[in-house]
Parts: structure tokens; sequence; C-alpha cells
């Protein structure tokens, strides 16, 4: 370990088939002093697998988040070369690794990223649906005001949509949509990406409430939705409309706007005007 040469280094990790780890990956972890991981057992694995040398593990989770990413801080200000890894994917996305990236910024740490695969952006591609536009939203809330707001919203979406579900939850999740975007909505899902049993379904989503009920729950699901299709065009009654609805659900002007705005496919100065002269109810 050389002192004052310290760094943190995020390393993409495969997220199913062990051969996807990078060559630049291997020797990233083959180099640093530290490893800071998800879970030991399951980086273990992967060193042994690759044939890595096991330095001193870490844990780093969601439960410990804060304390282990300031103790990954402080190892790389002493010189250490820290490596973060997910149990699969990019540190960072829907994982622990933000945190850290942004207390090495704020002290003048290096950070390095070693990319990989990630499950979201290889879903998206197998999907078949639009990729030239899409919008990432990982896990949606579980329950409550907050989770009806944001099925509120990716319904509203006119980019492709794509969301992480857990496998128990999946049929809930497929239901809700269902109900927020309607049954005719086009919709990929993907399981077990890389591995032995991947499988990526495609159909409408009221397709797919039949299809979940038949499926075994295995895996992390990635569900890539069609966006939400954008009207020819739109009076200014039905701008209003659209406007009164969000409004009335609770959401502030400003997100009101926005989400009409990209609904409908309009210039946001039109649907902030209108928002502007409309009378209050």
């Amino acid at each position: 370990m050389t002192v004052g040469a310290g760094r943190i280094v995020l390393v993409g990790t495969p997220i199913g088939n062990l051969g996807d780890l990078s060559p630049r990956a291997a020797n990233a972890l083959r180099d640093a002093d530290a490893i800071f991981c998800e879970d030991t057992r399951r980086t273990r694995k992967l060193l042994a697998a690759s044939s890595i040398p096991a330095p001193k593990l870490y844990s780093l989770h969601q439960h410990n988040e804060q304390a282990s990413s300031h103790r990954a801080l402080s190892l790389a200000q002493s010189g250490a070369r820290v490596a973060v890894v997910s149990d699969a994917g990019l540190p960072g996305i829907s994982d622990p690794g933000a945190v850290l990236v942004t207390m090495a910024a704020g002290a003048g740490v290096a950070v390095e990223i070693v990319p990989g695969p990630t499950a979201f952006v290889v879903a998206l591609i197998a999907s078949g649906l639009p990729s030239e536009r899409f919008c990432f939203e990982g896990f949606i809330p579980r329950q409550g005001r907050s989770r009806r707001e944001r099925l509120r919203e990716i319904a509203g979406e006119s980019r492709t949509v794509v969301l992480y579900e857990a496998p128990h939850r999946a049929a809930l999740t497929l239901a809700d949509l269902a109900e927020a975007c309607g049954t005719d909505r086009q919709i990929a899902v993907a399981r077990e990406l890389t591995k032995l049993h991947e499988e990526v379904w495609r159909g409408t989503l009221g397709e797919a409430l039949a299809w979940v009920g038949m499926s075994e729950p295995r895996g992390e699901w990635v569900i890539v939705l069609a966006g939400a299709p954008i009207p020819a065009g739109a009076t200014d009654e039905e701008i209003l409309a659209a406007l009164r609805q969000r409004l009335q659900a609770g959401t502030t002007r400003r997100a009101a706007v926005d989400d009409v705005a990209g609904a409908l496919g309009l210039p946001r100065r039109r649907v902030y005007q209108l928002a502007l002269d409309a009378p209050a109810d």
C-alpha cells in the first residue's frame, strides 16, 4: 500500500454468469487492499472462481451504508486502494455505492469506475421496446401514497420505463401497473438474466397477469414497460383536465406541469401557462 495513492474503485461484477467478469475488473479486485461488498460470502465465491486471492473483506449494505462508507473513505485517505462491489452489477445502481462516491468527491479522494454488466440495460435491449429514450425507476415504493404516486407518474411517462422487483412481489406490481396503465400496455419481463434459465417474456400487461400466475417466482425481475402513447394533439381543455387530475392527487403544480408536458409530448411552457391561468377549483 502506497501512502497518498489511495482511491475508491467501484467494480462491476457479473449479474449471473461468472464468465462475464472482465479482465480489468479481475485486475481491480486483485490489486485491491480491501474490498467492501454487500455479502462477503458471495464475494469470496466470485474471487475464488477467478483465482483471485481475497484481501480484507468488509460488508457494505443498505443497513450499514453510512458507517461502512466512512470506513472505506478513511482507508482510502490512508493510502489504500479500496474496491467496492455489489452482489451483482454495478455498485450505486439500486445497490450501495452512491453514498461513498459522494463522500469521496467531497473529500477529494479519487474515484475510479470499472464498468460491468447492468441488469436494466440487458433487459431493456432484450425487451424489444424503444430504447432511444428511457427512464430507470429501480425499486418503486412498496406501499402507501408514495407507491400510488409513483405508479401514476409511471403511467403517464412517454418514455420506456425500467423497474426492478423482487420475485415474491412481482405479481402485485404487475397488477398495480395494469390498473394504472391499462391492460393493453406492452411490457417485457426479464429474469435470471445471463444464467442457465434466463427468460424474457413479452406481451401486454393483461397477458402478463395471466402468465405470472403460472410462473415460478425465481430470481430478481426486471420489468420493462412501454411508454404512454402520445396523442397527436391536445386541446387546452384536455391539458387542464390532466393537470387537475394530478393536482387533486396531491402533486405540486411544478410536478404536475412536468408530468403533463411529458405525458402529452407538449412544450412545458404551454402547460405551465395554462396552469397559471386556470381558475382555482
